[in-house]
C-alpha cells in the first residue's frame, strides 16, 4: 500500500500547500538548524524553529531514498520523483530550485513509464503478494507482467543515474525505501562497489511459501542482498527474508553478539529489525491548536454529552484493512449485547484508497451496503450505532476523534506496520487543556484501549493491547464488550505501558538506531578489496580481506614457465565437481585435464578428497601418476599402483557403534538424509532435505553427537550439509605434510606451489603451505598460489597445456584471490560520514522534533 508521500516537490518549490488525501499537510522543509525538517501546516505555530545560525555550519552529508534524518553534522538530500510531469525545458531549473532550496532532488518520470511502474508492477504485483493475495486468477491480484517488470526496473535505473548527480561515493550514506525501490541496491553497487547503503522494507515480507511464486524472485533477493543493512518492522517479516534467502539462494545466517547477518560473497548483510514510530513533537504540536481543541469540544457534545461511548477506527478504504470485518463485529456486539444499543458509536474514518481498480470499488460498495444494513436493524432517531466518515478530514480533526474515543480499532488482515495505534495512545494522553475539556484533573491517570490484529505490524509492540484475529468475527465482538468492560485501573495501566514505550520509541530513536547500525557494518568499507562479478541484475560484488590477491593470468602462466618444480593440490568436491551435482563422479575431460597436468614430469598432482578411497580409486583408475588423499588424509596413496599408506597411526572404529544409531534416528526423522559410512569415518549428509529443517537436525545432531562420543578418540564437526565424525588429528593438512616430506626425502624443493580449495576443511593444506616457506623443501622465492573458494574446474574443456594453466587462473578470478593464510579477517577503519542520500519512490511523510526525523502517515498503511 502507498504511503502518505512528501513526492510532490513543485508545490514545495511554488509555496502551495500540497493535499495528501484526506490530509492537509505540506511538504516538509529544512529548519535552520541542520538536518531538521518541519511538518508545515497552514499554522506556523507548528514549525518547529531554531536558532537561525547555525544554518551556516559546514555539514556532513547523507543521501537517502525516502524520509529523513539529520543532525548537527549531517546533511540530508532527499530524492524522489514528482507528482506532476514537468517539461524537459523546465527540468533543470525546477531541480536547481529544489536542490538548492530545500535540498530535494526530484526524478522525473514520464507518465506512461510512471503509470506501467507505479500502478502497475508496484501496486498490482507487489504490493498484494507481499499482503500475501496469490494471483490464483486474473481477477484476484495481479498476473505476473514482463513489460511492467522492464518499467519497474527501468525506473529504478532512473532513480540510480538521478543520484550519481549528487552523490558522493567515497563519504555519503544511501537509506532506500521500501518496495518500490528494491532494485536500486544493485545499480548503485555496480557503479560504487564500496557504496554505503541501507534498505527498509515498510511494508509486509511474506513467507517463503508465497513469495517463491513470484517469478523474479531471485533478482530481487540478490538486488536486496546489494545493501550493507536490510530492515524489517518485526521478526516475523525478517525471518521470511531470511527462510527465502536460504531456500532460494542457500545462503545461511548468523546472529553474533546481538547483530543478525547474512554472508553474501565475502560481504556480512546486516539485517535489522526495529518497527518505526511516530513524529512525537509534530503530533503535540497538533494536541495544542486551538481549532484541536475546538473539534475536541465538538466531538464531546456530539457523543459524550449524549452518553455515548465512541469506538474509533480509521483505515484505508482498501482490502486488507478489514473494514467490513470491523463491521460485522459491531452487528455481532449490539446482537449478543443489546445492552450496548444506543450507547456505543463506531466511527470509523475511511481515507481514500491509494491503488485503483475493481477491488477498491467492491471495498467501498461493501463497506456503505454493512454500515446502511447496521444502523437501519439497530438505528433510532437521532442514533446510528455506525458513523462513516469517507470525505477528507485534516489531520487536526482525527487527532480529535482519537482524543475523544473510549477505544481503537485496528483488525487489518495484513498491514505493514500501522502507527494508528500510537498516534492514539499519544492523543489520549492528551495536555491540561484537552483534560479540562473532558472533565479530568491535571493528575487524573490517563487511560486507552486498543483492539488490534495480530496481522499488523506494531502487534508485537503493544503488548497491553487486546490482540484479535480479525477473521473471527465473534472474537472481535467479544475483544470490543472486553474493552468496554475493563476496569478503570487495569486501563490505566496498559495506556501506561503503552505510552511508555511510544514516547521512546519515537520516529528519532527508529532512524538513529537504523544509521547507527548502518555506520557499523560500513566500518570496513575502506579496508575491504572489492571485485565485481556477474551481471544483469545477478551482479554482485566479492568482497574480500587486504590479504587477498587477485590472480592474474599473466602471472601465473609465467610462474609456471619458469618454474621446474610444482607441487599442485587440488580438491575435489566444490572444486572440480560441482557441490550440487547428482553425479559426483569426475567426466571424462575432468580426467584428461588431471592425465595432462600429470604427464609433466616437473610436476607432483595430488587430489585430496573427503571421500573413501575405494571410491577415489574408481573413479580415477585411468590416472597412473596422480597422488591420491582420501577420507581428510587419513589414507593416502602417491601413485595409481601404489600401496595405500595412512598418515597416522590405525583408528579404534568401534566408536561407530555408538554413533551410526545415533546417526539413523536423525535419518529416519529428517527426510531426504543419508548416511556415508567410511572405512574411519561416519558423515551425515542433509544437502537433499528442506533446508531449514535439516539444519536444525544437524544442531542437534552435533550436539548429540558430542555428548555420546566426549570420551573417544574422534572429532565431531559440521560442514556444507553435513556432520561428519572422524578419528582426532585428521586433516587435509596432513597430505600437505606428507607430501612435503616425501620431496624433502629425495631432496627436491618445489619453487611453484598451487593449492586449490573451496570450504573450511582446505584450510589445513594452506596453513600447512604456507607456514613451510621457510622449510627447504619450499625454495626462498617459490610462486605460492593457495586459492579458495575455485568453480567447477572440471567444467572447462582444456586441451592443451598453456590452457590448462589459464583454468586455474580462472578458478582463482571466479573469487578473485590469492589466500595468504587461509583465513578471513575483517578489520575495522572508522570513519565520518559527510551525507545521507534519502532516497524514496513513495515516501514516508517527513516531520522533525529532533535530530532524526521520519514518520508514516496518519493510517501508517505502507
Amino acid at each position: 500500500m502507498v504511503s502518505r508521500s512528501y513526492s510532490n516537490l513543485l508545490e514545495l518549490a511554488s509555496g502551495d500547500s500540497p493535499s495528501f488525501g484526506r490530509m492537509n499537510r505540506r511538504i516538509p522543509r529544512i529548519m535552520t538548524v541542520a538536518g531538521i525538517m518541519s511538518d508545515i501546516d497552514d499554522d506556523p505555530s507548528e514549525s518547529v524553529c531554531s536558532d537561525p545560525s547555525s544554518s551556516s555550519m559546514q555539514k556532513d552529508r547523507i543521501i537517502i531514498l525516502k524520509d529523513g534524518l539529520g543532525d548537527d553534522e549531517i546533511e540530508v538530500i532527499y530524492v524522489g520523483c514528482l507528482k506532476e510531469e514537468v517539461h524537459l525545458s523546465e527540468q533543470d531549473e525546477v531541480s536547481q530550485i529544489l536542490l538548492d532550496s530545500f535540498k530535494c532532488v526530484p526524478t522525473f518520470l514520464p507518465a506512461d513509464l510512471f503509470t506501467r511502474y507505479y500502478h502497475g508492477f508496484c501496486k498490482q504485483q507487489l504490493w498484494p503478494l507481499f499482503h500475501y493475495m496469490l494471483p490464483l486468477s486474473p481477477d484476484l491480484g495481479g498476473r505476473f507482467n514482463r513489460s511492467l517488470w522492464q518499467a519497474y526496473v527501468s525506473v529504478n535505473k532512473i532513480f540510480a543515474d538521478r543520484i550519481m548527480e549528487v552523490i558522493n561515493p567515497e563519504d555519503d550514506f544511501v537509506w532506500v525505501h521500501d518496495y518500490h525501490l528494491m532494485v536500486l541496491p544493485t545499480f548503485l553497487r555496480k557503479r560504487f562497489n564500496k557504496v554505503k547503503l541501507g534498505f527498509f522494507l515498510h511494508s509486509p515480507f511474506p513467507s517463503s511459501e508465497i513469495y517463491k511464486t513470484l517469478p523474479i524472485r531471485e533478482e530481487l533477493l540478490r538486488a536486496l542482498l546489494n545493501s550493507d543493512l536490510i530492515g524489517f518492522h518485526t521478526f516475523d517479516y525478517a525471518r521470511h527474508f531470511l527462510s527465502c534467502c536460504s531456500r532460494m539462494l542457500g545462503l545461511s545466517y548468523e546472529s553474533k553478539r546481538g547483530y543478525m547477518g547474512i554472508e553474501y560473497c565475502g560481504r556480512t548483510v546486516s539485517i535489522k529489525i526495529l518497527p518505526v514510530g511516530i513524529h512525537m513533537g509534530q503530533l503535540q504540536s497538533v494536541l495544542r491548536r486551538s481549532d484541536t481543541e475546538a473539534k475536541v469540544k465538538e466531538l464531546i457534545k456530539q457523543f459524550c454529552d449524549q452518553d455515548r461511548i465512541m469506538l474509533l477506527g480509521v483505515d484505508d478504504m482498501d482490502i486488507f484493512k478489514g473494514i467490513s470485518l470491523k463491521l460485522l463485529a459491531m452487528e455481532q456486539l449490539l446482537v449478543q449485547h443489546p445492552e450496548w444499543q444506543g450507547k456505543i458509536v463506531l466511527v470509523q474514518i475511511a481515507n481514500p484508497a491509494r491503488g485503483k481498480g475493481k477491488d477498491v470499488k467492491e471495498v467501498q460498495a461493501e463497506t456503505h451496503a454493512a454500515v446502511k444494513r447496521i444502523n437501519e436493524i439497530f438505528g433510532k432517531p437521532g442514533y446510528d450505532p455506525i458513523v462513516l466518515i469517507d470525505e477528507p478530514l485534516k489531520f487536526y480533526e482525527k487527532v480529535a476523534y482519537y482524543v475523544v474515543a473510549e477505544c481503537c480499532l485496528v483488525t487489518a488482515v495484513r498491514d505493514g506496520m500501522n502507527l494508528i495505534p500510537y498516534e492514539y495512545i499519544i492523543s489520549r494522553q492528551g495536555n491540561d487543556q484537552l483534560n479540562k475539556l473532558l472533565g479530568q484533573e491535571p493528575s487524573t491517570p490517563k487511560k486507552s484501549m486498543l483492539v488490534i490484529s495480530e496481522f499488523i505490524g506494531c502487534s508485537p509492540s503493544l503488548s497491553g493491547a487486546i490482540r484479535v484475529n480479525p477473521w473471527n468475527i465473534d472474537a472481535v465482538a467479544d475483544a470490543m464488550d472486553l474493552a468496554l468492560e475493563m476496569a478503570e485501573p487495569e486501563k490505566q495501566l496498559r495506556h501506561e505501558k503503552h505510552y511508555r514505550y511510544v514516547s521512546t520509541h519515537d520516529v528519532g530513536y527508529w532512524s538513529r538506531s537504523f544509521f547507527q547500525d548502518l555506520e557499523r557494518t560500513c566500518l570496513d568499507h575502506s579496508s575491504r578489496r572489492c571485485f565485481p562479478s556477474g551481471f544483469g541484475l545477478s551482479f554482485r560484488v566479492v568482497a574480500l580481506d587486504p590479504n587477498f590477491k587477485k590472480l592474474s593470468m599473466e602471472r601465473i602462466v609465467s610462474a609456471y614457465k619458469r618454474t621446474t618444480t610444482r607441487a599442485i593440490l587440488l580438491d575435489y568436491d566444490g572444486t572440480l565437481m560441482p557441490q550440487a551435482s547428482i553425479d559426483k563422479s569426475p567426466s571424462s575431460k575432468s580426467i584428461g585435464i588431471i592425465n595432462s597436468l600429470c604427464r609433466d614430469k616437473k610436476n607432483m598432482v595430488f587430489l585430496v578428497s573427503a571421500r573413501s578411497r575405494k571410491t577415489v580409486a574408481e573413479w580415477f583408475s585411468q590416472c597412473e601418476k596422480l597422488g591420491l588423499a582420501a577420507e581428510h588424509g587419513y589414507f593416502l596413496r602417491l601413485m595409481r599402483d601404489a600401496e595405500w599408506e595412512t598418515c597416522v597411526p590405525v583408528a579404534d572404529t568401534t566408536w561407530k557403534q555408538i554413533a551410526q544409531p545415533v546417526m539413523q534416528l536423525y535419518t529416519e526423522t529428517t527426510d531426504g538424509s543419508t548416511i556415508e559410512d567410511k572405512e574411519t569415518a561416519l558423515v551425515w549428509c542433509y544437502e537433499d532435505a528442506d533446508p531449514d529443517f535439516g539444519s536444525c537436525q544437524a544442531k542437534e545432531l552435533l550436539d548429540h553427537l558430542e555428548s555420546v562420543l566426549a570420551n573417544e578418540p574422534v572429532t565431531v564437526k559440521s560442514g556444507q550439509n553435513i556432520v561428519e565424525v572422524k578419528p582426532q588429528g585428521v586433516s587435509k593438512g596432513l597430505v600437505a605434510k606428507r607430501l612435503l616430506s616425501i620431496m624433502q626425502e629425495n631432496e627436491i624443493a618445489a619453487d611453484f606451489v598451487l593449492c586449490i580449495g573451496d570450504d573450511r576443511s582446505d584450510d589445513d593444506m594452506f596453513e600447512v603451505i604456507a607456514t613451510s616457506m621457510t622449510a627447504p623443501t619450499i625454495t626462498q622465492n617459490a610462486e605460492l598460489l593457495l586459492c579458495a573458494h575455485a568453480l567447477y574446474f572440471a567444467a572447462v574443456v582444456i586441451i592443451f597445456f598453456f590452457i590448462i594453466i589459464i583454468v586455474f587462473v580462472r578458478i582463482g578470478q571466479a573469487t578473485n584471490l590469492t589466500r595468504q593464510d587461509g583465513r578471513d579477517t575483517y578489520p575495522c577503519l572508522h570513519g565520518r560520514p559527510r551525507r545521507v542520500l534519502f532516497l524514496s519512490a513513495d515516501a514516508p511523510e517527513i516531520n522533525s522534533s529532533g535530530p532524526i526525523t521520519l514518520k508514516k502517515g496518519a493510517n501508517c498503511g505502507i
